[in-house]
């Protein structure tokens, strides 16, 4: 990310999940906040956006992502977890949709100061209002810990806690997340949802050029993809942090709970992840 400037890939994938709301009626996650938070130059981009087809499959797999985490989010708060965090929040809206306030669940979204704070101008703007459920912790990673700008900001780390990760672990080094994963895995009863990237060399040759050059674009935006996991290897990290129940979807997964007639000429194969790991 460029310094001092908010995430373009924030920004784009908040595109995607505006863009399901109007295309497919967000058959897949309902986000009916996802239009409103956008920022005026993403909001002017929709069209062209949505008229790109060769991106539909980016959009139903941010969609996925969104609602796998969100269903898995409520199973542990119906288990009693009342702390939610949400790590790289970018335009998240759950914090400002949270259906579980009543029960107490306050939601931390931890993100990058510069980003954190043009999405609270985008609120504002929107004419939304930021509930008392919801606490944020910006976190200057060059300067501190998750686990102090976490603490700062009123989360106990003795407390159950499930962990939204999403569009984060590509950009992040792989000793980035182990670390994290290793603070996740302190906490009693933690569940994290995530996603994660195959390899380049695990796909066909006719879809890798444009997987990379999907990499190099994020890239030009000051945001390049820095780790890479084969199945294998993350399911053996997650079991060396303690975790002991792990579901890992890869796209045929993906496709097959979540799409329905929605995944008429997606390509399946090696691809994103998204994977639930709990202690």
């Amino acid at each position: 990310m460029r310094d001092g400037q908010p995430s373009q890939t924030a920004r784009g994938a908040a595109a995607y999940r505006a863009i399901h709301q109007q295309l497919e009626g967000g058959a897949i996650f309902k986000d009916p906040l996802a239009s409103l938070i956008l920022d005026v130059e993403t909001a002017a981009a929709l069209d062209e956006i949505a008229a790109n087809d060769s991106l539909r499959s980016w959009r139903l797999f941010i969609a996925a992502r969104s609602r796998f985490s969100e269903d898995a989010m409520g199973d542990s708060i119906a288990c009693g977890v009342r702390q939610v965090v949400v790590l790289g929040a970018g335009l998240d809206t759950f914090s400002l949709r949270n259906p579980y306030a009543h029960l107490g669940v306050r939601a931390f979204e931890v993100d990058y100061p510069a980003t954190q704070m043009w999405k609270r101008d985008r609120i504002r703007t929107a004419g939304l209002t930021e509930p008392p459920s919801l606490v944020f912790a910006p976190v200057n990673f060059e300067r501190e810990s998750l686990a102090e700008g976490l603490t700062r900001a009123g989360f106990k780390p003795d407390e159950p806690a499930f962990f939204q990760w999403l569009g984060v672990v590509p950009y992040l080094t792989k000793d980035a997340v182990s670390s994290t994963l290793k603070f996740i895995s302190a906490v009693p009863q933690a569940a994290v949802v995530f996603d994660y990237a195959e390899p380049f060399q695990n796909y066909p040759a006719e879809r890798r050029a444009s997987v990379m050059a999907t990499a190099e674009r994020a890239a030009s935006w000051g945001e390049p993809w820095l780790s890479f996991f084969d199945p294998i290897e993350l399911l053996q990290l997650l079991r060396g942090e303690g975790f002991n129940v792990v579901e890992d979807l890869g796209l045929p997964e993906i496709a097959d709970r979540f799409y329905g007639v929605l995944r008429r000429d997606i390509v399946l194969g090696p691809g994103p992840h998204i994977v639930r790991a709990h202690r």
